[in-house]
């Protein structure tokens, strides 16, 4: 209850109002019972670990509704309203979300594999942790945001795994590696990190950009061969004046 009203706040600050009416407990049953539940009226439902795996709830309205860890495995959400719904923990594997409203949803730590989000703006959820996010959804500028603020708050491993969803968008995004080998290196994968600063070198050479291209080599080399001195201007100096200029890239390209 604490995340859907967190939700619904977010949405009003943002001034999305959602619809006064409240859920009609009689659609509520129903849906319980027969899991036929077209254009119902399900607006605030509590249905934490609600099983309704193949659950017909096209045009429903299920907005602010609490379907946390439901089983909505195969489920039909074609055109339904599941803004500042809280879906977190919820298998959605193979459902259809075609056209759904996902303003303010949230889909954190939700299972996709399969799912269909044909028509939906998944920019406007909450999708931290989501498994299975079909790659047709969202946008390497959106992910690479999603990483540079999880950076920003020092959650690396969250900004490595957006980082992954960019690239898997876009392959050739050498910020996006850049960024994956600052992460990396936080976490002390100095070898990932020389992987991913290398790989970043090739493609900003490829695409004509030789100064990134440069910086990214000096920040190899140096990660590989480190100067003696790590204080008083050594190592971390080092890194302080590459990653310095390497910050300047991490502009989508």
């Amino acid at each position: 209850m604490m995340r859907t009203n967190l939700s619904i706040a977010v949405l009003m600050s943002i001034g999305i109002i959602l619809p006064a009416q409240a859920e009609n407990l009689d659609h509520v049953r129903q849906l319980l019972a027969t899991k036929q539940c077209p254009n119902c009226e399900l607006t605030s439902s509590g249905l934490v670990l609600a099983q309704l795996p193949g659950a017909n709830l096209a045009g429903a309205n299920l907005a602010g509704a609490n379907l946390s860890q439901a089983n909505l495995a195969g489920a039909n959400l074609t055109g339904a309203n599941l803004a500042g719904a809280t879906l977190s923990g919820a298998n959605l594997a193979g459902a259809k979300l075609t056209s759904a409203n996902l303003q303010g949803t949230d889909l954190t730590r939700s299972y996709l594999v399969g799912a269909d989000l044909t028509g939906t703006q998944i920019e406007m959820a909450l999708i931290q942790g989501a498994i299975g996010l079909p790659t047709t959804a969202g946008t390497p500028e959106m992910f690479y945001q999603m990483a540079m603020e999880a950076g920003k708050r020092k959650q690396y491993e969250r900004a490595i795994e957006n980082f992954n969803q960019v690239l898997v968008r876009k392959p050739d995004s050498a910020p996006a590696l850049i960024g994956r080998a600052m992460a990396r290196l936080e976490l002390g994968d100095e070898k990932g990190a020389v992987q991913d600063s290398e790989q970043a070198a090739a493609l900003f050479e490829q695409q004509g950009d030789a100064s990134s291209a440069k910086s990214a080599t000096t920040l190899a080399q140096t990660l590989k061969n480190p100067p003696k001195a790590r204080s008083g201007g050594g190592f971390g100096q080092t890194l302080i004046n590459v990653v310095g200029g390497l910050l300047q890239m991490f502009l989508m390209r």
